[in-house]
């Protein structure tokens, strides 16, 4: 019997030819493009440019259009000096890289003028008043013997620095706990009566300061009978000063995390003993820049002084009765007496006014600088007893060390030996089967 020869496998077919992809596009490798002016190109770019300002302003106010104004040249300077400036950079540079030096260049500019202007009027008064500032008397006696003519070795300025201080004393007596209470009212008790106490606040920052004096010239003084003195004064400031305190503190404790409320209500803390112990530690250093800010705004007034305590130019320590001054009105008074002497003494009253402002906001800094959860060295170190003794109560009664044993004298401590476990077990009262 003859078998079948065996059937030759299919011949396998060539696959198809696929077509061919799109040609990847070659990238060129990116390059960083550099902002810095200061490079050594971007340094002699600035030189020339601002050389080039400056002959170009030259030129033109002295050849094409004369005029006369420092104010003027200056302006037009910088304006040359930006265009060539541009003009320079888009020599070698694309035009995305000269929009950035640009904007760059006019941004540090704007800088290093708000700074020079900073420092101009700090350091004005202190250079106008030099001649006074090195005087002892300066600080120690008042202007009862100085008059007009009199040299700098003679009178000072005693009685407005002891009524300054009185003055903003009184003032945050009164405005600091009412500003922060106000704060804490809006933003834990939220609803219609928040909203317009909101708004109120709102309003009275932008209070002129006449109005303030005028208020408690009309109120205080003519209605209740109160003499012009360093309390009226304080009152008049704290008008100025409570919408300040208010605004600023609200602004700040609405930026305390939420999640730290919540954990205080989760672990049983009521709404007020949750303001008290998270809310106010966390925004310590907000609410110390709020009281400086409203400090510096009431520390720095005059009128309100002028209607509600007068000037003298006698020391009266007493904020309750009799004329009082303060250093901005001494040195308003000062300084347009027209006298040189006088004049002399008007900037160093302001001098010394900033050099107060400057330490109040030392003084602030060190209350409110911590941040939250920093805590000093004795902090931690009463944190960690705290810890010990807990640590020592619940601990077991023969793995005590002497370190965390609780002490006798510390009522919370209870006495493991009198306690024992066994006397409060409850009966079995469970039915076994028979």
């Amino acid at each position: 019997m003859q078998t079948a020869p065996p059937e030759a496998p299919p011949a396998l077919e060539p696959p198809p030819e696929s077509e061919p992809g799109p040609t990847p596009v070659q990238r060129r490798p990116e390059t960083r493009r550099l902002t810095d002016p200061l490079r050594r190109e971007g340094f002699f770019a600035l030189l020339g440019a601002g050389l080039g300002g400056v002959s170009l302003t030259l030129l033109l106010t002295h050849w094409i259009a004369p005029f006369n104004g420092n104010i003027g040249f200056v302006l037009i300077s910088f304006g040359f000096f930006v265009l060539l400036y541009g003009i320079v950079v888009a020599l070698e540079e694309d035009a995305p890289t000269v929009r950035d030096r640009i904007v760059g260049l006019v941004v540090r500019s704007i800088a290093v003028l708000v700074f020079g202007v900073m420092a101009f009027v700090i350091v004005f008064p202190w250079f106008n008043g030099r001649t006074s500032l090195f005087h002892a008397n300066f600080y120690t006696q008042d202007l009862r013997l100085a008059g007009p003519l009199a040299p700098i070795g003679v009178g000072g300025l005693l009685h407005a620095l002891v009524g300054t201080l009185e003055q903003i004393t009184i003032t945050l007596a009164i405005t600091v706990p009412l500003g922060i209470t106000c704060a804490l009212f809006m933003n834990e008790i939220p609803g219609r009566l928040a909203n317009l106490v909101r708004a109120v606040a709102a309003a009275a920052t932008a209070l002129p300061s006449i109005v303030a004096g005028l208020f408690i010239f009309a109120l205080a003084i003519l209605q209740f009978g109160l003499p012009k003195s360093g309390l009226a004064a304080g009152l008049a400031l704290s008008v100025m000063t409570l919408p300040i305190i208010i605004r600023a503190s609200d602004v700040v404790l609405r930026l305390v995390p939420a999640g730290l409320k919540e954990a205080s209500y989760a672990l049983g803390a009521g709404r007020w003993r949750t303001a008290l112990l998270v809310t106010l530690p966390t925004a310590r250093s907000g609410l110390a820049t709020a009281v400086i800010l409203g400090a510096a705004r009431g520390i720095g007034e005059t009128s309100p002084v002028l209607l509600t305590a007068g000037y003298s130019q006698y020391l009266n320590a007493d904020p309750l009765s009799g004329p009082q001054t303060s250093l901005p009105l001494a040195t308003f008074k000062l300084v347009t007496s027209g006298q040189p002497n006088y004049i002399a003494r008007g900037y160093g009253a302001a001098a010394l006014l900033m050099s107060l402002v400057l330490i109040l906001f030392l003084a602030a800094r060190a209350v409110g600088g911590r941040g939250p959860g920093q805590l000093s060295a004795r902090q931690r170190r009463a944190r960690a007893l705290a810890s010990a003794r807990i640590a020592g109560r619940f601990a077991p009664a023969d793995h005590v060390p002497d370190a965390l044993a609780p002490d006798p004298s510390d009522p919370g401590a209870f006495d493991r030996d009198a306690f024992n476990p066994g006397e409060y077990d409850e009966p079995d009262t469970t039915e076994h089967d028979a």
